[in-house]
């Protein structure tokens, strides 16, 4: 996920921007040096036209990735749960924009009580653009449509930022970007988590933070509050890990290269300082109504020390990657959505190699303790091996209770890696397609932070070093080659609803209630109807973090269990009809009170027989009405 990049002024030599070496601006860019200005646009778009090949073939990756999707449209990612809680936010971003209504709040879930969307990941900075997409295709087609574009703009930012910042070769450059967007742990996390794979804006804000020059402090120190502002609204947690992994880059970077650091710091500071402001100005209202505004909460639901990563799992193969398979990673991960780690022993072994024979680089140094330390956090406070806990205490623990670091999963840390192995790779490749110089020619700028090359060595980009190379590398990355992201079939939505047949029988203010009824933090039902039907209906419960009660702020999943939904839940479950008394109906008549419900709905149901059979001992024989089973209950809640 979010990367480090090299501190400002190390990259003087291959960025466009600095306009300080035409000649390294031609290195960066792939362009002549030029006086005028039709030059310049010609060289930029000759440059494009070199782009474009890249970035076509990052789309393609991303909609093989996400083929099964775009092929099944009864299937959903194996984390169906995910998928409806991002359509349903998509189709809520859209339905903002139509009926200007407030972002960061709606009461048209959780009935009656409404969800803090802006404490939740509400992804408002993919939905509210993609409005048109979710209009004229409905919230799954702006799903696919998001991951694609997320995959794809990750890949394609951090290859712009490569070519420009950091190598001169765009083979170099474009393996790193495809890796960032494609890797193991961002193919995990595309089969459910939006808001993790949507990373397009993290080399842009390190493009921002670590600029080669110091002049303009104040433009880049707003362009980079703009660009921070603008992440907080698709996703917090990425912006975390960003702040965290620049952080620990700038401080290993100072340390090795020290003279430098100094320099530099006058002008990184100021952007800093400048970015920070504005963005505290931009997000200032959007932070009070996420911690202090209605349904806000405190904490987590669940402890982040229970989501960590096996020591092997950094070896094994992933689920969804060509050589993976279902026995080695359910051992090793917490969930198919967190296998972050699973780079395979070659590409590890590839990785120190780069780093030793690179060392004298301080920008290798700072990027080897950087994804050293963020690898060994995600072990957790207790390092597991091959799936079983031991007694090496992990040093997880030692920060664990520490500001953002106590909100975020340990699981997720390798993400971190991932940017910092694709620069490694970069680095290496660019060093052998160096082309070798002729006899007493100049000496072509070097790339950012490398050291000089000892007197009279062989070039390094002699055709045999580039072949061995380059091999060396593809055999490392053509195991993590996924596959298409896995799908699991979804029952469709009842006609009832989906025909809007229910419009006769629910008036404003009334919920239509799914059998069973939401327990916990489940998407089930009535999340998942209401974002297929652009929130057309006001649904009960859901899947989201909110209050554990009106006095309590501490977080839970969903709203609080009522009696009635754990009853039917439990139901569904087992396939057992229990024993219905006066007891269980008055307790159902109140809980529809609660949800203001004008009609019970049941769709479709593994057991769904039982459930029926239960629902009509609670409220009387249901009706059949267009293919489906439907309790109006509007005279009987009042």
């Amino acid at each position: 996920m979010s990367g480090p990049s090299q501190p400002a002024g190390s990259a003087t030599a291959v960025t466009p921007a600095s306009g300080t070496d035409s000649g390294a601006a031609s290195a960066g860019t792939g362009a002549e040096p030029s006086t005028g200005t039709g030059s310049r646009a010609a060289a930029w778009r000759r440059a494009a036209l070199r782009d474009l090949p890249v970035v076509l073939l990052y789309l393609l990756a991303a909609v093989y990735a996400t083929s099964r999707l775009w092929l099944h449209r009864d299937r959903m990612v194996h984390m169906d749960n995910d998928q409806m809680l991002f359509e349903w936010m998509l189709a809520r971003a859209a339905r903002a924009v139509t009926h200007l209504e407030n972002p960061l709040y709606s009461t048209a879930l959780n009935a009656p009580d409404g969800v803090n969307l802006m404490a939740n990941t509400s992804v408002l900075g993919l939905g509210i653009p993609l409005t048109p997409v979710t209009l004229l295709g409905g919230s799954q087609t702006t799903f696919l449509v998001g991951l694609v574009l997320s995959l794809a703009g990750t890949a394609t930012a951090w290859y712009f930022f490569l070519s420009r910042r950091l190598v001169r070769s765009r083979v170099a450059a474009a393996v790193g970007g495809l890796f960032c967007g494609f890797a193991p742990g961002m193919i995990s996390q595309a089969g459910g988590h939006l808001h993790m794979v949507a990373q397009f804006l993290v080399p842009a804000i390190l493009a921002a933070v670590f600029h080669p020059r110091d002049d303009r402090v104040l433009r880049r120190g707003l362009l980079l509050g703009l660009l921070v502002a603008y992440q907080v609204f698709i996703g917090e947690e990425v912006l975390v890990f960003l702040v965290l992994a620049a952080g620990l880059f700038t401080v290993a970077y100072a340390v090795a290269d020290p003279r430098t650091a100094r320099r530099q710091a006058p002008a990184l500071l100021g952007r800093l300082a400048v970015g920070a402001g504005t963005a505290l100005v931009l997000l200032a209202y959007p932070l009070w109504f996420q911690f202090f505004g209605p349904g806000h909460y405190r904490g987590l639901p669940f402890s982040p020390e229970a989501y960590v990563l096996d020591v092997r799992s950094f070896t094994a193969a992933a689920r969804q990657s060509v050589t993976g398979h279902d026995s080695v990673p359910g051992h090793l991960s917490p969930n198919p959505t967190e296998e972050n780690s699973f780079f395979g022993l070659a590409l590890i072994v590839l990785c120190v190699v780069i780093v030793i024979w690179q060392w004298r680089r301080p920008m290798v140094k700072a990027l080897a303790v950087c994804g050293l330390v963020f690898a060994v956090l995600s072990f957790g406070p207790q390092v597991p091996f091959n799936g079983q806990p031991t007694d090496l205490p992990g040093p997880y623990r030692l920060v664990a209770h520490l500001p953002l670091l106590d909100l975020a999963v340990p699981a997720r840390f390798p993400l971190i890696c991932v940017p910092v192995i694709a620069i490694l790779l970069a680095l290496s490749l660019d060093r052998v397609f160096a082309a070798p110089r002729a006899a007493g020619a100049p000496a072509a700028p070097a790339p950012a932070g490398s050291a000089p090359a000892p007197a009279g060595a062989a070039p390094t980009g002699a055709l045999p070093v580039r072949l061995l190379w380059s091999g060396a590398v593809a055999a490392a990355l053509l195991p993590l080659v996924p596959v298409p992201i896995r799908t699991v079939p979804v029952w469709p939505v009842p006609d009832f609803v989906a025909t809007g047949v229910w419009r006769s029988y629910v008036p404003p203010g009334r919920t239509i209630v799914p059998v069973p009824p939401t327990t916990g933090g489940e998407a089930k039902a009535g999340m998942y109807w209401s974002a297929r039907t652009n929130l057309a209906f006001t649904a009960p419960g859901g899947y989201f973090i909110g209050p554990r009660g009106p006095e309590d702020p501490g977080a839970r999943w969903g709203s609080p269990d009522l009696p009635t939904a754990v009853l039917l839940d439990r139901v569904a479950f087992t396939g057992e009809v229990p024993q219905i008394t006066d007891v269980e109906r008055r307790q159902a008549v109140e809980d529809l009170r609660h949800w203001r419900a004008a009609v019970v709905v049941q769709g479709g149901l593994t057991r769904g027989n039982p459930v029926k059979q239960t629902v009509d001992q609670l409220l009387g024989p249901g009706q059949w009405i267009a293919n489906t089973w439907v309790w109006d209950v509007r005279d009987r809640v009042g």
